[in-house]
């Protein structure tokens, strides 16, 4: 099996306080590193598609604010849509009762309950995550694909600086150019 996550995102401490959460989308996208703090997925290339989530529910808030920085969550679409309104403890204290609810992605806790198969699928680890991961529909086959897609990233690069090192060019100059019409393709696949 394969790690879920290389990094847990960490939302910084410090933080001067804006009357709208949505003027948090900046600092979020850098705390998160562009990725949704719930699936792991880059925001690249769909970037308009990630939203504010509050992790604790607006309508369960009663010392929260909603423009409180620590309960904001750099999320897709597809999480939190998914994840809405559901907060099964009803508690705004308590996230989860060991096996239903949620667990703060920034939490290194989070980590602990996921990780990849060798095809790059989420795949539960325990009962709160089996119950995370069906609802935040984390069985999705995009969160795969882009996994999949960044891997190929990650790939090309490499190649690209043993191509740029390599005394014999030509040798590799076929392999590379094959490489990089299909890092076109998909980028212009993803685009959609």
């Amino acid at each position: 099996m394969i790690k879920f996550r290389d990094k847990t995102p960490q939302r910084r401490s410090e933080i001067e306080e804006k009357s709208d959460y949505k003027k948090y989308r900046d600092a979020l996208i850098q705390d998160f590193e562009g990725r949704c703090g719930y699936c792991g997925d880059r925001d690249w290339p769909r970037k308009e598609h990630f939203e504010i989530d509050h992790f604790v529910p607006k309508d369960k808030m009663i010392n929260l604010k909603v423009n409180d920085y620590s309960n904001l969550v750099y999320a897709c679409r597809s999480c939190n849509n998914s994840k809405r309104a559901k907060w099964p403890t009803g508690n705004e204290m308590k996230p989860n009762d060991g096996k239903m609810g949620w667990i703060d992605p920034c939490d290194a806790e989070y980590d602990k309950q996921f990780e990849r198969n060798e095809l790059g699928a989420i795949v539960a680890k325990s009962d709160i995550g089996k119950w995370m991961y069906d609802n935040l529909n984390l069985w999705k086959k995009q969160h795969e694909i882009l996994w999949n897609y960044e891997q190929l990233e990650i790939i090309s690069k490499e190649i690209e600086t043993v191509y740029q090192k390599c005394d014999d060019k030509d040798a590799l100059k076929g392999f590379i150019t094959v490489i990089l019409a299909q890092q076109k393709f998909l980028a212009k696949l993803y685009k959609i």
